[in-house]
């Protein structure tokens, strides 16, 4: 599988976890201190081939792709489970099988500029993935098969909303929680 966009990542390990499961270019962020140099090199691959951020689901990962977002609005965004991505109690894109990368990578997404509010809170509520029981799971689960990852309640209706989720993808994923 090629990969034409520049794939946003956080460090070697990570580009080496990509390479091993898909042929693409990388440009690595370094942690949070993010370069003016690297900066430039993720806005020239932006202007030519585009990016797709693809960086760890933990809390520095979420904060790069923040930071990154900000610049780049209409970059893709992948994301990898936190299960999938755990290993030894270590969390990060390099634990990833190449399966789970090729199938974050291939559910990469891009924000709707208009966040036109398609689902609402009620919609989370009726689905049992806000507040009660298993909510936090179910907005894992539906997340992964979904290809937006994990978020609080508020986070969660957000990406939804973001990533121009149609009802029936989410009434699809619904239908999946458990089988993932």
């Amino acid at each position: 599988m090629r990969i034409k966009e520049t794939i946003v990542v956080e460090g070697r390990d990570d580009t080496a976890a990509i390479n091993r499961a898909v042929e693409a270019h990388t440009i690595e962020t370094h942690g949070f201190g993010i370069s003016a140099a690297t900066w430039q090199l993720i806005q020239k691959a932006h202007e030519t081939t585009g990016i797709i951020v693809f960086t760890d689901p933990d809390f520095a990962g979420d904060q790069i792709r923040k930071r990154v977002m900000v610049r780049f609005p209409d970059a893709g965004q992948a994301y990898l489970d936190r299960l999938d991505a755990s290993a030894g109690g270590d969390v990060g894109i390099e634990n990833g099988s190449p399966e789970a990368i090729r199938a974050a990578l291939a559910n990469c997404k891009y924000i709707n500029p208009t966040e036109a509010e398609t689902f609402t809170r009620e919609d989370l509520i009726k689905a049992g993935m806000w507040g009660g029981p298993n909510a936090a799971e179910k907005r894992r689960q539906a997340g992964k098969i979904l290809g937006i990852g994990y978020g609080n309640c508020n986070s969660f209706l957000k990406k939804l909303n973001q990533f121009l989720i149609s009802k029936e993808e989410f009434n699809e994923a619904l239908h999946n929680i458990g089988n993932s």
